[in-house]
C-alpha cells in the first residue's frame, strides 16, 4: 500500500483508531462516535497507509488489532491527552505554582497595594516571585514590550490592545504636626496657600493632581521643602510648621505623630489596573489581578 504522510493525520483519526481498538468492531465504533461505518472504514484505510500496517484483522463478530496497532494506540494516547490539556485553560493551583510575575507601578502603588499583595502571595502562593518594575511614565511601553505583566497607576490607557479595571478612587489630604496651629480645624484656601509646604515631587516624573488643579486656577504653593518621596515625610515635618499634601491612603500609613486634615484641593483621581492579551486568559494572572483588585476595599 502507498504510504501517506503522517502529517496528514489529525487527532480525530487517532481517536477513531482508539475507539475501534476498544470496541473491536467498525459498526460499534461508528455507533459510539455518532457517525456511519463508511466514515470509520475510510479513516482506518488512511491510517493503514500512514502506518504501513493492516491495523485490524477481520474475525468472527468484529476485528482484532495487530501487534503494531496495539503499540500505536498505546503510544498515541498520551499525545491525545496532552493535546486536550493544551486546548483547555491551564488549571491553576496557587499553592503549587512556580513563576515570576512583573508588576509595573510607582511609589503610591508600592506603598498602598504591594504590601497587601505580598502578604497574599506569601500565604497562598509562596513559590510565585513578584518583581516590581518602576513604571515612571513608561507603563504603557512596559506592557507592550512584555517587560511588565500588569500595570497599576493613576491613569487610563484608552488605546486598543489594552485591558483595564478601575480599582478605586483616591484624593489628596493635608498632613502636619499635631502641634501645628493649622491642625485644629479644616484649612481654608488662604491658610493652605500661606502655609509653608513640604512638596513631594516623586522624582519629577509625576506632577500631583492637586498641583495640576492649582495650576489651572493660577495658584502657587509656598514651597519650603522639596523631596522626591513621602517615605520619610513624618520625620521631616514632625515638630515643624510644615504641611504636606499627599494621597489619603499614604497618610493612613503614618503614625499618631502626624495629623490629617482635608485638603482645599482634594483633586480626586482613579487608580487603574492594565494588562494586555498576552496575560488576559492566563489563570495565574487572572488570579493575581483578582488579588490586586481586592485592595480596593482596604
Amino acid at each position: 500500500m502507498p504510504q501517506t504522510s503522517p502529517l496528514n493525520i489529525d487527532f480525530a483519526a487517532l481517536r477513531v483508531l482508539r475507539v475501534v481498538h476498544e470496541q473491536r468492531s467498525f459498526s460499534r465504533a461508528a455507533e459510539h462516535l455518532g457517525t456511519n461505518q463508511s466514515t470509520i472504514s475510510y479513516t482506518i484505510e488512511r491510517l493503514r497507509a500512514v502506518f504501513q500496517d493492516p491495523l485490524f484483522i477481520r474475525q468472527a463478530g468484529g476485528v482484532a488489532p495487530t501487534v503494531r496497532c496495539d503499540k500505536i494506540v498505546e503510544d498515541t494516547q498520551p499525545l491525545i491527552e496532552t493535546f486536550l490539556e493544551l486546548a483547555n485553560p491551564d488549571a491553576f493551583d496557587p499553592a503549587s505554582a512556580k513563576a515570576t510575575v512583573r508588576l509595573a507601578c510607582n511609589y503610591f502603588e508600592r506603598a498602598t497595594i504591594v504590601p497587601h499583595l505580598v502578604r497574599d502571595l506569601r500565604r497562598a502562593a509562596p513559590d510565585i516571585s513578584l518583581r516590581i518594575v518602576s513604571s515612571t511614565s513608561q507603563g504603557r511601553e512596559l506592557l507592550s514590550s512584555g517587560e511588565a505583566d500588569t500595570l497599576v497607576g493613576p491613569f487610563k490607557i484608552e488605546s486598543t490592545g489594552f485591558y483595564r479595571e478601575r480599582l478605586f478612587r483616591e484624593e489628596y489630604v493635608c498632613v502636619m504636626d499635631p502641634h501645628n496651629p493649622l491642625a485644629k480645624d479644616d484649612l481654608s484656601i488662604e491658610q493652605f496657600l500661606d502655609a509653608p509646604h513640604a512638596v513631594v515631587t516623586y522624582g519629577r516624573t509625576w506632577k500631583s493632581w492637586f498641583l495640576q488643579e492649582m495650576d489651572h486656577a493660577g495658584l502657587k504653593l509656598r514651597m519650603a521643602l522639596e523631596l522626591p518621596s513621602p517615605a520619610i515625610l513624618p520625620e521631616l515635618i514632625e515638630g515643624t510648621d510644615l504641611i504636606s499634601t499627599i494621597p489619603s491612603r499614604i497618610s493612613k500609613r503614618f503614625g499618631p505623630q502626624i495629623v490629617t486634615r482635608p485638603c482645599p484641593f482634594p483633586a480626586p483621581f482613579d487608580i487603574y489596573m492594565h494588562w494586555t492579551a498576552r496575560t488576559h486568559r492566563s489563570p495565574m494572572h487572572q488570579w493575581l489581578r483578582q488579588r490586586i483588585a481586592a485592595t480596593k476595599s482596604l
